[in-house]
């Protein structure tokens, strides 16, 4: 049998989940800003998916097998903390390096640099990030896993707020660079990444520093022996043989990720032509510049949101059930969205926000709730990268066809992508439907 998981307090949950304020600090800086850093190194609006590539390409790769080796891993510092601890630094490193890419440009154009930081940055936060997941199902009894990945989500929410504000307060309030005309990084973008590597690092620290993993079980020793596979192998095996809620959920995820890709892709070239009336040629101007810097607020806004939203979602859930909550707030996300092709008052971006926050919030955490319930305790880490499949795949997807679709479909006019990702949100919502959520079925298998 299973040892009994002691319930663990609030502050408890919040400690071992707080370097993911940092993971998503640098994330925000991330979504928030590599588009306008390859924009200004020369990138053209459509090619731009191609190069966010980077991104899902190597979180399909590295996460499954972080999690298969976090499964089997066990030291002084425990199972997972050695994942963060890595990942955190060579995050850090990347952070400081992005918007520094032109000093490398006796080595290879800017932009192909940039692209190149853009991989590494992110599989850097993949290293550090995949292994949350599991440390929640590992330490959280069944009752406590909806308000541990909600205060997951909450500090998600939080880090990303003050990453997206940072390169518009530093701008707006503090008068620091905001355009150049040599082609470079705006200063103010350039220290916001300074700051987002440090706020990393301490916020892994602390998890790290605050949070005691427990030693492995018999379970977990009992599943390690019943298989003979190792390595990639079993981690094709384990594909092949994951569990059916799983499948279910991956549809929805395939909605709900191929529509985020698009927001965090198009969303400043949308701004910047459909809101503000900019010319599609207009790259580096200071409106330009203003443009890009209101979609960090309006990001910071739907992160703050969804900080908030998180914190409520175990109340909701409890009361109309997790699938029934995870529908209503994607479908209010997608009519966010949408709702931007009908505004031209940046002010008024705001409110669409709101929506996008609520469905980013229960994105984060109901499909996590929901999948923890269905995987073999001893095998969490690998199910957790696994389900990563169904995260990045629809973004590898979005990256190959969708600069195409923007230019030869749309005429090289973003807003329409961003409405395409609404309805692919309220898709997403429909399909929920068909999830089966049960808690633990198979925690009793061998």
């Amino acid at each position: 049998m299973t040892q009994q998981k002691p319930r663990l307090s609030f502050w408890q949950i919040w400690n071992m989940s707080f370097g993911f304020l940092g993971i998503q600090f640098g994330f925000a800086l991330q979504n928030g800003n590599a588009s306008r850093i390859l924009t200004t190194f020369g990138a053209d609006v459509e090619h731009l998916s191609w190069f966010w590539l980077a991104a899902p390409l190597t979180g399909m790769i590295i996460q499954p097998i972080i999690g298969y080796y976090s499964d089997r891993t066990w030291t002084s510092l425990g199972r997972r903390r050695p994942y963060f601890l890595a990942g955190s630094i060579l995050a850090a490193s990347a952070l400081m390096m992005m918007p520094n890419s032109a000093v490398l440009a006796s080595l290879l154009p800017p932009l192909y640099i940039g692209a190149g930081i853009l991989m590494i940055m992110d599989a850097s936060f993949n290293v550090a990030m995949e292994p949350f997941r599991a440390l929640v199902a590992d330490l959280l009894p069944t009752d406590q896993r909806t308000l541990g990945f909600s205060i997951q989500t909450c500090l998600i929410g939080l880090g990303a707020v003050v990453g997206s504000w940072l390169p518009y307060v530093f701008a707006e309030f503090f008068s620091i660079e905001k355009s150049t005309t040599d082609g470079s990084v705006p200063y103010s973008v350039t220290l916001s990444f300074y700051i987002g590597a440090v706020v990393f690092l301490i916020a892994i620290l602390w998890t790290v520093v605050t949070t005691k993993e427990f030693p492995p079980d018999q379970e977990y020793l009992k599943g390690e022996q019943k298989s003979g596979k190792k390595g990639i192998s079993q981690i094709i095996s384990d594909f092949a043989g994951m569990p059916a809620t799983m499948k279910q959920l991956g549809l929805v995820q395939f909605f709900s990720w191929f529509a985020l890709f698009s927001m965090w892709v198009f969303t400043t070239s949308a701004v910047a032509t459909h809101v503000y009336g900019l010319p599609q040629e207009d790259r580096s101007s200071a409106m330009f510049n203003d443009a890009a810097n209101w979609v960090g607020i309006i990001f910071g806004v739907y992160n703050g949101v969804s900080a908030i939203y998180a914190l409520l979602l175990p109340v909701i859930a409890a009361k109309l059930g997790r699938k029934t909550t995870h529908a209503i707030s994607l479908t209010v996300g997608g009519i966010g969205l949408i709702s931007i092709y009908f505004i031209h008052d940046p002010v008024l971006l705001l409110y669409s926000m709101i929506g996008v926050g609520m469905a980013w919030a229960s994105i984060l955490a109901m499909p996590y709730a929901i999948l923890a319930g269905a995987i073999p305790p001893h095998k969490m880490g690998i199910y957790m990268g696994v389900f990563n499949f169904f995260i990045t795949l629809p973004q590898i997807i979005n990256g190959i066809v969708g600069g195409p679709i923007v230019k030869y479909f749309y005429n090289s006019q973003a807003i329409y992508a961003i409405v395409m990702a609404g309805v692919f949100l309220i898709l997403a919502a429909f399909c929920v439907r068909f999830v089966n959520d049960q808690d633990d079925p198979v925690n009793s298998q061998r």
